[in-house]
């Protein structure tokens, strides 16, 4: 069965200079998308990737990862709308690259699906009420 999962990977220091994502490819078959990097030599590194494959290769290759030393995340973590502070204005609907949000024809609110949420930070840039967080 093929999977595909957006993940959120945190370097430590040790690891930034290995290839580490190259082997999921080589040697787990897997296909990656980077979504957002942040990787120096001198310091921990962060990437979201969205990570697919088939169901055992993908499994095996996170648990590559994991002995590794990297930490893994899924990405709906990181990303959190602050239902409080939500007017529902419609604000980050239009600057949403992939689609993250839509209106509910209905309700007129402002829905928020994380599975398709990329993490680019356009949304809270574009929040009035800064109701949208991204934690990594």
């Amino acid at each position: 069965m093929a999977v595909a999962k957006r993940i959120v990977l945190r370097f430590p220091q040790r690891l930034v200079d290995r290839p580490i994502v190259s082997r999921l490819v080589r040697d787990y078959n897997l296909d990656f998308n980077i979504l957002k990097a942040s990787v120096t030599q001198d310091d921990e590194g962060l990437m979201v990737l969205e990570l697919s494959g088939q169901q055992n290769d993908y499994d095996r290759g996170i648990g590559y990862l994991t002995t590794s030393g990297v930490q893994i995340q899924s990405l709906s973590q990181d990303v959190l709308r602050n239902e409080e502070r939500c007017t529902h204005c419609g604000a980050c609907v239009t600057v949403c690259p992939p689609h993250a949000f839509e209106v509910d024809p209905v309700t007129r609110k402002v829905l928020f699906n994380d599975e398709k949420c990329v993490a680019c930070g356009l949304c809270i840039k574009a929040c009035p009420p800064r109701a949208m967080e991204v934690h990594f």
